[in-house]
């Protein structure tokens, strides 16, 4: 009788055993499989410009219409195309593309699905549609500032008047003044794509949390050494990703007003001729007019 009852104890521990590791396999599926309501919307803003896509390296490809313009607007397309992959693998949940290069770069039938796209003039402001409900912005196809000497394409704003600013004393190209007005929002940039000065410049003002992808290296200001568009389309998704995982981390790139900016640029009045450098200098009381000056 005692036997009887030990075997029934037994046989009574390893069912409860099983049910128990049943119930916590269960337990692991269904948090697995269930959504995380928790999980915060990820809004990614993207300002893109043409100097620093895939394969661009000269001044034809950008400013002027014409076969090597419309080749160069596909290179750019196609690295769009690998950041938004990336950015929607990595987590983000809705993805704004700003086409910020000045006379236009976007090809409607190359369109990467998953986005929206913001082109055409006149619009308001410098990031149109922008505000405080992005996580993040990208910086794509972006070029160093006036003046670097391995910066492929670099200028100011304009390349033909050759523009340079100073922002409390600090010279400054179009990647922070992007950052400055995203930053007036709260809003960091995460992830900088161009060449590799760019990618420096970025980690200068922003710090080594922010993602950085190089897909060409300058040798001057219209040369480069041109990584293939396997390799960087690779490394763009790739980086892309990273810097949706990056965003706890970055910190908004800030310029607290009254600003003391300072602009030169040349003034060309005979064509064919060496321009006059004139200088502007003013206080700026609102970073989100920090390009009006």
């Amino acid at each position: 009788m005692n036997q009887s009852k030990s075997v029934t104890a037994g046989r009574s521990i390893k069912s409860g055993v099983w049910l128990a590791l049943l119930a916590g396999w269960l337990l692991v599926v269904g948090c697995a499989t269930r959504p995380q309501a928790s999980a915060k919307p990820a809004r990614i803003y993207i300002m893109t410009d043409l100097e620093g896509a895939s394969g661009v390296y000269q001044f034809a490809q950008t400013r002027e219409t014409g076969p090597l313009n419309d080749k160069a607007k596909e290179y750019l397309m196609g690295d769009i195309a690998a950041v938004v992959r990336g950015l929607r693998a990595g987590g983000a949940t809705d993805i704004v593309i700003l086409d910020g290069h000045g006379p236009g770069a976007f090809v409607p039938h190359l369109m990467e699905p998953g986005a929206t796209y913001i082109t055409g003039k006149p619009r308001s402001g410098p990031l149109t549609n922008f505000d405080g409900s992005f996580a993040g912005v990208v910086q794509l196809g972006a070029h160093a500032m006036m003046g670097t000497s391995d910066g492929v394409l670099c200028h100011t704003q304009s390349s033909k008047t050759e523009n340079r600013y100073w922002y409390n004393g600090v010279e400054s190209g179009e990647l922070a003044q992007v950052a400055a007005v995203a930053g007036g929002y709260g809003v960091p940039t995460i992830l900088v794509t161009g060449d590799e000065a760019t990618c420096r410049e970025a980690k200068k003002f922003f710090g080594p949390e922010c993602v950085t992808v190089a897909v060409k290296r300058g040798i001057s200001r219209e040369a480069a050494e041109l990584y293939p568009f396997d390799e960087t389309r690779r490394a763009l998704y790739e980086g892309a990703k990273r810097a949706v995982a990056a965003i706890p981390r970055c910190q908004p790139y800030k310029l607290s007003p009254p600003i003391q900016a300072k602009k030169e640029y040349l003034v060309l009045d005979d064509q064919g001729k060496p321009g006059r450098k004139i200088t502007k200098e003013g206080t700026i009381e609102d970073v989100l007019k920090l390009l009006s000056f």
